[in-house]
């Protein structure tokens, strides 16, 4: 796994709860944005790396699928659940 470059940015609360889990299941970004297309979020690879670095915001469509895909709540994602 590559180390992140930059800080985290204030854009978003999920970006590094996703970046988290999807490492904790050994996806990586490719199978994600996989999903999440499959899902119908059409979203390219560094909108995804943004997404993650908290430099861009999301979509209540996007953060649903996120949280189906990645097995969590949308709560868990936004920090309101362990």
């Amino acid at each position: 796994m590559k180390k992140r470059m930059l800080p985290l940015g204030d854009k978003n609360l999920v970006g590094a709860r996703v970046a988290q889990r999807r490492n904790m299941l050994g996806m990586k970004q490719i199978e994600l944005l996989k999903r999440l297309q499959t899902s119908g979020i059409d979203i390219s690879t560094p909108a995804l790396s943004l997404l993650e670095g908290q430099k861009r915001p999301v979509s209540d469509l996007e953060l649903n699928a996120l949280a189906d895909i990645l097995g969590v709540t949308a709560a868990w994602l936004l920090g309101r659940e362990e």
